[in-house]
C-alpha cells in the first residue's frame, strides 16, 4: 500500500489526458517548433560535448538490475568479399547485445507502472510478450531543443554530492539562481551531481550504491516548471539508496506514470559543466534523440550539446 502523500503529490501532479487520450510522448509534447529555434540559437560557437558513455562491455552494469547487461559487440564479418572478385570490396560487421538502458539512454513511458497502470491509464498488460505495444521508446519521437544543465555541486561549492543526498526543489532553485539560467516550460534539465566521477575513475559499485538524486521533493518543482525531459549523471536517476522506507523509488512513479515525464540516465556532464563553468553559460542546444526501438521500454541516446 503506497503512502496517501505519494497519492496526493501524484494527483497534483498528473498529465493524462492533457495531450489527448491517446498520447505516448508525455511532456515531449512541450517541446514545440518555438522551443526547438530558441535552442537552434544558442548554438553559437560551434562547440560540441558529446555526452554518452563508452558502450563496452565494461560499462556501469553490475548486475543489479536483472538482464540489464553491458554492450557485448561480436564480429559477424570480417573482411567479407562481396561480388566475387578477389581484388573487389570487402566488408567488415558487427553485432551488439545489450540491456537498451545499460549506459546512455531515455526511459520510455512503458517503462514504469504501478497500481495497474502507466501513463495516460494505459492498462501494464499493454506489455506483453512483444514488448510495450503503447508507450514504447519508438513513440517518443525527436529530442531536440533548449537544453539547461543544473550544475548542483558547483552551487554548493563541493566537488560531488553526498550518495544519498535526496534533492529537493529548492536544491533546484538554488542552483538554476547560481547558473544564472531561468528554467521554462519545454526545457531538457540535464542534472549534474558528479557521480560521474567515479566511473571515470573506474569505481563502478561506488557509481552504482550510492547516489545524490532528486527527491519526492523535487517532483512539483518539475511540475511547476513544464519540464519536457530530464536526465542525470547517475545509474538511478533518483536518490539511490532511497529517502524512505514505504515507498520504492517514488520518482520514477510519479514522473513516468503520473507525468509522463522522460527521464535519463548515465548522462557524462563533466567536461560540458567544466565549459559552462568557464563561460558562464549553462544553456545550449541539446540533441539527444532515442534509437526508435520498435516496443522498447527504454532506448540509447548519444546526446551532444552545442554551445
Amino acid at each position: 500500500m503506497l503512502p496517501e502523500d505519494f497519492h496526493s503529490l501524484a494527483r497534483a501532479v498528473n498529465n493524462w489526458g492533457r495531450w489527448g487520450p491517446a498520447d505516448e510522448r508525455g511532456t515531449l509534447n512541450l517541446i514545440d517548433a518555438a522551443k526547438v529555434r530558441q535552442g537552434l540559437a544558442l548554438a553559437r560557437d560551434g562547440r560540441q560535448f558529446s555526452l554518452a558513455i563508452p558502450m563496452s562491455e565494461d560499462g556501469p552494469q553490475l548486475g543489479f538490475v536483472p538482464g540489464r547487461t553491458n554492450p557485448i559487440r561480436t564480429t559477424i564479418a570480417r573482411h567479407e568479399l562481396m561480388g566475387g572478385d578477389e581484388a573487389g570490396v570487402r566488408f567488415n560487421d558487427d553485432a551488439v547485445s545489450m540491456g537498451v538502458q545499460a549506459a546512455t539512454h531515455w526511459d520510455a513511458l512503458a517503462h514504469v507502472s504501478y497500481d495497474g497502470r502507466m501513463y495516460n491509464g494505459v492498462p501494464l498488460e499493454a506489455v506483453d510478450e512483444t514488448g510495450a505495444t503503447r508507450l514504447g521508446a519508438d513513440k517518443l519521437g525527436p529530442i531536440v531543443g533548449r537544453g539547461v544543465l543544473l550544475d548542483l555541486p558547483r552551487a554548493k561549492g563541493v566537488e560531488r554530492l553526498d550518495g544519498g543526498h535526496a534533492i529537493t526543489g529548492s536544491d533546484l532553485d538554488e542552483t538554476a539562481e547560481f547558473g544564472k539560467v531561468d528554467v521554462g516550460a519545454g526545457d531538457i534539465v540535464l542534472l549534474r551531481t558528479g557521480q560521474m566521477q567515479l566511473l571515470h575513475a573506474g569505481d563502478k559499485m561506488g557509481y552504482c550504491i550510492a547516489t545524490a538524486g532528486p527527491s519526492m521533493q523535487s517532483v512539483q518543482w518539475f511540475r511547476d516548471h513544464d519540464i519536457a525531459a530530464v536526465a542525470t549523471d547517475n545509474l538511478s536517476f533518483e536518490v539511490y539508496p532511497p529517502e524512505r522506507d514505504d515507498v520504492f523509488l517514488p520518482v520514477h512513479m510519479i514522473h513516468i506514470v503520473e507525468m509522463g515525464l522522460v527521464q535519463g540516465q548515465n548522462f557524462d556532464l563533466e567536461a560540458l559543466a567544466t565549459d559552462c563553468a568557464s563561460d558562464g553559460r549553462y544553456e545550449f542546444l541539446l540533441v539527444a534523440t532515442p534509437e526508435p526501438i520498435v516496443n522498447a521500454a527504454g532506448a540509447p541516446t548519444s546526446p551532444v550539446a552545442i554551445k
